[in-house]
């Protein structure tokens, strides 16, 4: 009888010395907000084209609705294996969020990851963001996300644009810096160049001061990793159509910077956009979507009023320059708002912003995009928790 306990505790000690080297977490945000939206573009009952006000609910107003599941085992000597998955939803409706043909029905479009970590770095494979979405937080997406998606950092990857099938090496911690690689493949048999993305970026922390910098590039293809380049549902993504096999598609340079002063932050960046195979637009399409070059500039401010209430301040100013048309669009966006945290993990949302549009399609704020030399006011509210 002895013995049997024994055995029974030893074979507890053990079974509990692997759980403590074993750990799962499961996680979520929750993000929803009403918005109310000033000339969304409609087709009255007559067929013609008319502009009116829009109230809705919004999932993601800040950080897009998800759940995940990520986990660490110590395999020892420092070494760990490392996954993480993460699926998106829709919180206003329930539904599973998706933005493009393949991914609307996939369970993890989020994120789908493993990898091993340890004192050299980790690296990771799977469907995962490049360092562009690392470094977004030294800009407004940190403060505002979605709300300012439209005005450029969409296109310049810096709201999180996911590479498929790829693998990444993120370096430790360097006295402050980090540095990453990326590379996505294209699978496409016969020619290896076809559809495959590669980027490298590094940020750098030191006290009040954040830097950092990426760089990505991506080719067209039959199944390109960038998913920037898979089309929506039902429609022809111009990179493709236009695209031959291999030819470089997309070119992203991002250029953060931030600095605390005090109870204030103060940030500004700098992207360029180059989309080599766009095709030359109609005026209803020309979007800053569909842009050969696009500039963005960034500048602003998160003010700590209370260990509770921030208020935030930002004006993105994107420019377009399209193939086979002279002028030169230009989009502006002024977003004004203030953030108090009930708590660690529950926070209230109040935000303005006005979008104007000069030689080129206003894409809305988030209510849905209104016409040409356009100017569009967006006031959303709402509700954020994680868990």
């Amino acid at each position: 009888m002895k013995k049997s306990l024994l055995a029974l505790a030893v074979l507890g000690a053990f079974a509990g010395a692997a759980q403590a080297q074993s750990s799962v977490t499961i996680y979520g945000i929750v993000d929803t907000g009403i918005a109310y939206s000033s000339k969304v573009g409609y087709t009255d009952a007559n067929g013609n084209a008319a502009t009116g006000s829009k109230f809705g609910i919004n999932s993601g107003v800040i950080q897009g609705s998800r759940i995940g599941f990520k986990g660490v085992e110590d395999l020892g000597g420092g070494l760990s294996a490392v996954f993480n998955l993460e699926t998106g939803f829709t919180s206003d409706d329930g539904g599973l969020q998706g933005s493009d043909a393949v991914t609307s029905s996939n369970l993890f479009r989020r994120k789908s990851v493993v990898g091993l970590s340890g004192g050299f770095g980790t690296v990771l494979l799977g469907r995962q963001t490049d360092f562009a979405d690392t470094i977004s937080a030294y800009t407004a997406v940190a403060d505002f996300g979605g709300v300012v998606a439209n005005s450029g950092s969409s296109l310049n990857r810096l709201q999180g644009t996911r590479t498929n099938n790829s693998v990444s090496y993120t370096t430790a911690n360097l006295s402050g810096f980090t540095g990453n690689l990326i590379y996505g493949f294209g699978e496409q048999a016969g020619k290896t160049s076809a559809g495959q993305a590669y980027g490298i970026g590094g940020k750098y922390d030191n006290g009040p001061l954040g830097l950092g910098i990426n760089y990505y590039q991506s080719k067209a293809g039959s199944t390109p990793s960038d998913t920037s380049l898979i089309p929506a549902a039902g429609a022809t993504n111009a990179n493709t159509a236009l695209g031959v096999a291999g030819n470089t598609a997309l070119k992203s340079l991002n250029v953060v910077a931030s600095y605390q002063f005090g109870p204030a932050r103060v940030y500004a960046n700098y992207s360029r956009v180059k989309q080599d195979l766009k095709g030359t637009p109609t005026v209803a399409t020309a979007t800053l979507a569909n842009a050969q070059k696009a500039d963005t500039y960034e500048i602003g401010t998160a003010y700590s009023l209370s260990p509770s209430l921030k208020l935030l301040a930002a004006v993105d100013h994107s420019r377009a320059t399209f193939n086979g048309v002279n002028t030169k669009g230009k989009l502006t966006q002024i977003s004004l708002g203030a953030d108090y945290f009930l708590s660690k993990r529950t926070d209230l949302y109040a935000f303005v912003s006005n979008m104007r549009a000069s030689d080129i399609q206003n894409p809305g704020v988030t209510g849905g995009a209104t016409g040409s030399d356009a100017s569009q006011t967006a006031i959303i509210t709402g509700i954020r928790h994680k868990f």
